[in-house]
């Protein structure tokens, strides 16, 4: 596939303060205003640090950027790009969400776990999983059996399959 112009000089420039990229944050981001996400994450985390202030609001917009498709810290500025700031608050800067999530330890990821327990019971309590699930359910139950190489595994054995593991 070739083009059929010859390459030219292109100049792009978006000078429009209200245009907004990630306009799909929108409907993200009121859910997890409606099942409380910074709340349930507040309740759950104690910072240590100044660093680790309002634990919520920071975590809501590292969720945000991801969303988004920020993959690293420095990503995460396009939360304050054009318009974005007009449609949400608490748009903290990359290197306060870096200092934020390098404060984190194991206890720290810890209660983030069970600040996300939280919000999927919250979310749960918000949208049907199952709908229709009160009148038939079918679970597909299938006997795996993971290989295991070291002859000294706990509940390793030869089976049917006549390879050496185990059942989950």
């Amino acid at each position: 596939m070739r083009l059929s112009h010859g390459s030219r000089g292109v100049v792009v420039r978006i000078d429009e303060l209200n245009l907004v990229s990630c306009a799909g944050l929108v409907p993200v981001m009121r859910l997890a205003e409606q099942v409380d996400f910074a709340g349930l994450v507040d309740g759950r985390v104690r910072p240590d640090l100044p660093t680790g202030a309002r634990p919520g609001g920071k975590a809501a917009a590292v969720v945000a950027g991801m969303t988004a498709g920020a993959d690293c810290i420095d990503d995460l500025d396009l939360l304050r790009h054009g318009g974005m700031k007009a449609l949400f608050d608490g748009v903290y800067a990359p290197s306060t969400l870096g200092s934020f999530l390098r404060f984190f330890t194991w206890g720290h990821s810890l209660q983030l776990e069970a600040a996300s327990r939280d919000l999927l019971a919250a979310l749960a309590g918000r949208v049907p999983l199952l709908p229709g699930a009160d009148e038939q359910v079918v679970v597909d139950v299938d006997s795996l059996l993971r290989r295991v190489y070291r002859h000294a595994k706990h509940g390793a054995a030869f089976g049917h399959a006549k390879v050496g593991g185990y059942r989950v």
